[in-house]
């Protein structure tokens, strides 16, 4: 039988407020199926800042979503298939408690750098798809009907759809829900590493092609091999927000106040902070409810992040890419978009619900009381 697929009278004005894995994924969905949309940026180029750490695309998220789009294949081509390693170190000696090395070839989830995962979504979807620099304030009703966009320098719009793909602190949530995401109590700072395997070879050995991480009395070194020959590595422990940080400005700590933190644990780990290039980022690490929902409004929907921003342990672009191919395919295969929207909306969250609740769980459980066996016990055998 074959679907059916509105005439292009019927087709929405879309949309996307957010250039990530997930906005880009779904206007490249769109797009192969012939519909347009318009995508908001706050950044101002495509490689205007650094986009994060590297991911590892699960087969049946990430990956699921990029084959919809049809880039599956160009995903394989530029993904980096040695580095799906994985090692749990004992934070006091740094002897290998647990580690997985997949047999050349049979690795499931081939790591790939935000930037270049970008660059491979932006490929897809036609020049000035995108705006760049155009940070979007405030989702409102439009003077010719639908919704508009507040920017910076006016007003865009008409939209039928917008559809928030804006991250934890989503602009377009906040036209649904007044819930904001709240602290988990960790912190990760972030530290990098460069020309590691000419510079810095034990660590490079230490860290090994893919993710290592050493847990213990609530904290974490946790370190990731990227391409270009360099490695990420995050110091993760409990503290509290500064009356700044309540407020929206960035935290700023020490060097030295993160090695006194892991005061007694392996001196190779401790040198995966003493020997970074630079301290990069200090990341509060956040997440909505689980039971998060709302009342559906018309024309307005979230994905990814802004939906359902979980901690750090893989899911989030995964998911983010997976809500975006579902919504795709929704509207282009349904009779009327808006029953497409809310069928994919449903699904979504309750699909939010159960992943946020393990994620949140296996979170507490690295960094609680214990992490390290907990750890050990989780890792892959």
């Amino acid at each position: 039988m074959n679907t059916p697929v509105p005439t292009f009278t019927q087709r929405p004005r879309i949309a996307i407020v957010g250039g990530g894995p997930g906005g880009l994924t779904l206007a490249a969905l769109l797009e192969r199926h012939g519909w347009t949309s318009a995508v908001f940026d706050a950044d101002t180029a495509a490689d205007a800042r650094d986009q994060g750490g590297t991911l590892d695309l699960h087969p049946n998220e990430g990956q699921v979503a990029l084959a919809k789009a049809g880039l599956l294949d160009a995903f394989m081509a530029v993904a980096r298939h040695d580095d799906q390693e994985e090692r749990l170190l004992d934070p006091a000696t740094a002897a290998v408690l647990r580690e997985e090395i997949p047999e050349p070839g049979t690795g499931q989830r081939p790591e790939i750098d935000r930037l270049v995962l970008r660059r491979l979504l932006l490929d897809a979807i036609a020049p000035g798809t995108v705006r760049w620099g155009a940070r979007v304030r405030e989702v409102v009703d439009h003077p010719a009907g639908g919704h508009g966009l507040r920017l910076d320098d006016g007003l865009a719009g008409p939209f039928d759809l917008v559809v928030g793909a804006d991250g934890a602190w989503s602009r377009v949530r906040r036209a649904l829900t007044p819930v904001m995401p709240i602290y988990t109590g960790v912190t990760f700072v972030e530290f990098w590493l460069s020309e590691v395997d000419q510079r810095h070879p034990a660590l490079a050995r230490l860290v090994g092609h893919g993710t290592m991480f050493a847990l213990g009395d609530g904290k974490g070194v946790i370190a990731q091999r990227n391409g270009g020959g360099t490695i990420r590595a995050y110091a993760a422990f409990h503290r509290e927000l500064s009356a700044d940080e309540r407020t929206g400005i960035p935290a700023t700590i020490d060097r030295a106040e993160v090695l006194a933190r892991f005061e007694g644990w392996a001196v190779p780990l401790r040198a995966l902070i003493a020997e970074a290039d630079r301290l990069a980022a200090v990341r509060p690490i956040m997440a909505l409810p689980p039971s998060l929902d709302w009342a559906a409004r018309a024309g307005l929907t979230v994905i990814g992040d802004a939906a359902h921003v979980m901690p750090p342990l893989g899911t989030g672009v995964n998911l983010a890419m997976l809500d975006a191919a579902e919504l795709g395919e929704a509207l282009v295969a349904a009779d009327e978009w808006e029953a497409g929207v809310a069928a994919f909306e449903s699904a979504m969250l309750a699909r939010a619900r159960r992943v946020s609740l393990e994620c949140q769980q296996g979170f507490s459980d690295m960094f609680g009381v214990g992490g390290a066996q907990r750890a050990q016990d989780l890792a892959p055998r």
